[in-house]
């Protein structure tokens, strides 16, 4: 008899004992311990008359149903077994290591997402170019997109560069709202309720009135820059937020599922025809 010799041999030992132990304490802690029983006595069963009948006489036929039967009993274990299997992976995303790995990985693309929406905000209003920005929380936008409405669905990852060509003039897009759901553009050119507020500012132009509109009749988070004044405002659970800097729009956007943060003073009402 050949021992193994060699630490490959030792850790492919080890990796496959490792691997039949969880399994066989997976299958033990399920319901279906008859038929982990009587599949094992079939297995064995099978197994010894593979080696002894199959492949010493050759028996080509049998060899042919007996693979057919393997592969059955596979489909079989997986049918029988789904609910202990679906139990199985979701103990495994809820696992702390990886939970703590992908819950970096979350943070980073949130990260990405708030800095490209930051810095495509502050250069759209160094060059006072009016944009309408809405990030969907908790309520869904989708009826502001295809049939009905003018805008026009998109599906694409939020790049600064892009959402600066989207809303610089001339462009079909320009003339209406962006939509965001989880770090992705939705739409655009989306139309969005005007607000109704009689306390309106009537300097506020026809972006900051659809903000509001908006954020009256939607949990969202509304970003608007005014082509006359190149200031960024927040609209948010119909209150709306002027004059922000950089740091508070992020704050208000990362993440945007998370409350307004607390300003210590309202800005200043500024007039925006944009």
């Amino acid at each position: 008899m050949n021992f193994p010799s060699s630490i490959p041999d030792f850790l492919e030992i080890a990796v496959l004992a490792g691997f039949f132990y969880v399994v066989l304490e997976f299958l033990v802690q399920t319901r279906g311990t008859g038929v982990i029983r009587g599949l094992t006595i079939l297995v064995t069963v099978f197994f010894v008359s593979s080696l002894v009948l199959i492949e010493s006489l050759d028996l080509v036929r049998l060899k042919h149903v007996y693979d057919s039967i393997l592969s059955i009993a596979v489909i079989g274990l997986i049918v029988v077994f789904q609910p202990e299997i679906r139990r199985a992976i979701t103990e495994l995303g809820e696992n702390r290591i990886l939970s703590r790995f992908f819950r970096k990985m979350a943070d980073q693309e949130k990260g990405k997402v708030v800095e490209e929406l930051t810095g495509a905000m502050r250069n759209m209003a160094r060059r006072r170019i009016g944009a309408l920005i809405a990030l969907e929380r908790t309520a869904s936008l989708n009826e502001f997109i295809g049939p009905g409405n003018k805008g026009t669905p998109l599906d694409a990852e939020v790049n600064g560069l892009l959402i600066e060509s989207i809303f610089q003039p001339g462009s079909p897009l320009h003339d209406g709202g962006l939509l965001i759901r989880d770090g992705r553009i939705i739409g655009a050119g989306c139309m969005f309720p005007l607000s109704q507020n009689p306390e309106i500012s009537k300097r506020l132009g026809t972006r900051h009135h659809a903000a509001l509109g908006l954020s009256e009749k939607k949990d969202a988070v509304i970003l608007v820059v005014s082509e006359e004044t190149s200031a960024i405002s927040v609209a948010i659970n119909g209150e709306l937020h002027q004059d922000l800097k950089l740091d508070q729009l992020r704050e208000f956007i990362a993440p945007s599922s998370s409350p307004p943060p607390e300003l210590e003073e309202p800005a200043a009402e500024t007039p925006a025809h944009g």
